[in-house]
């Protein structure tokens, strides 16, 4: 691994919310992104983790220019995305390509797989010539372990790990340098997930690539990432090479996460550690002030948790954590307390909880289908 290939840096996506049908105006924010910061090195594999509705999926789609940022810069190999557009924003996608968490809704039902591998070919200029495309498909369904036949026939005819390796040679027939794979795995059987893991890391090997995986499954990305990013309400809020997040989390939330992870030996599952979150987790659209975390940690100190939002910063060497008492939580100088849940309203400044929304009633809806 040498250089950065991707930096994020202080990336927002907010989607706003409107109210009114004549007049149609603008009355909050959802705060799907909001300030991350973040660097992914050329050859390895970063996995972005965090629970259902903490714009894991939204940052990653930001960073590709899918969705449009609100604000701060994705650059790309020293390449400044941020105001690239049309041709050159086009052109550029070559070098970063996509795997969809749901890979029947990504595949177009009425073309057969060679329709779909050729598009991409075709738009960048690879299809040089029907024998050479010809081969250079077979090679690539080979190389994500589906039989040549595979080319006539359509997404319906497969399972869903082929229609995720489908979907995976779709991404690979561009040659791209970076893949974000949004949930490559969590609608599979466990038996299938092994196998396409497996493929995305024989795949990193053979081409080089560098990923991108989002997930909420802890297991998988212990076992395929060399960093890990852990996101909280639109932040990130703690950063370490898996083996060290694992072995020492700094963060509350992340103990919260990793206390969750049944363990495999009774003996040892009575004496660990358990952190119970209280609560929900806290509206996009209406965040809490300080930290993002405080409405439920366990840790909460009465100086500066709910006023002052924490920044990422350096704990120990290689190791991010946006928490204002990290070191006295990790020396054992504070302890954990009963945490009672805290109502947030729905709704930002200047709403009521029951006023009509014309807007989205989550990320989800925002990002559409």
């Amino acid at each position: 691994m040498t250089g950065t290939l991707v930096e994020v840096d202080d990336l927002k996506v907010h989607f706003p919310i409107r109210r009114g049908v004549v007049l149609d105006r603008t009355i909050g924010y959802v705060y799907a992104v909001d300030g991350v910061d973040l660097a992914i090195r050329r050859g390895e594999t970063y996995g972005l983790v965090g629970e259902s509705g903490c714009g894991k999926s939204t940052l990653g789609r930001a960073m590709l220019k899918l969705t449009p940022p609100t604000a701060g810069r994705v650059v790309f190999d020293g390449i400044d995305l941020s105001t690239m557009r049309g041709e050159r924003l086009r052109t550029m996608r070559r070098r970063m390509q996509m795997v969809f968490q749901d890979p029947m809704s990504s595949l177009d039902p009425r073309q057969s797989v060679e329709s779909l591998l050729v598009e991409g070919m075709r738009a960048h200029g690879l299809d040089t010539g029907r024998e050479a495309t010809t081969k250079r498909l077979r090679s690539l369904l080979s190389s994500v372990g589906l039989p040549s036949t595979s080319l006539r026939r359509y997404p319906h005819e497969f399972s869903g790990g082929q229609r995720q390796r489908i979907g995976i040679a779709r991404a690979l027939t561009v040659e791209p340098e970076l893949i974000v794979a949004d949930e490559p795995v969590s609608a599979l059987d466990v038996s299938v997930q092994a196998q396409v893991i497996n493929l995305l890391e024989d795949l990193q090997r053979e081409f080089g690539l560098t990923y991108l995986v989002i997930a909420h499954d802890l297991a998988v990305v212990r076992h395929i990432c060399d960093r890990v990013g852990v996101m909280y309400l639109g932040g990130l809020v703690e950063e370490t090479t898996s083996d060290q997040l694992y072995a020492e989390p700094l963060h509350p939330y992340t103990r919260a996460l990793l206390s969750a992870v049944p363990v495999p030996d009774p003996v040892l599952e009575d004496r660990r550690e358990r952190v119970l979150l209280t609560g929900d987790l806290p509206s996009p659209a209406n965040p809490p002030s300080g930290c993002r975390f405080h409405t439920r940690c366990p840790w909460r100190q009465q100086q500066r948790c709910d006023t002052e939002r924490p920044v990422l910063r350096e704990i120990a060497p290689g190791h991010r954590a946006a928490c204002h008492f990290a070191e006295d939580i990790r020396a054992g100088r504070i302890h954990p307390h009963e945490v009672r849940a805290e109502l947030v309203e729905q709704g930002g400044e200047g709403m009521r909880v029951d006023d009509p929304l014309a807007g989205p009633a989550s990320i989800t809806e925002a990002l559409g289908p």
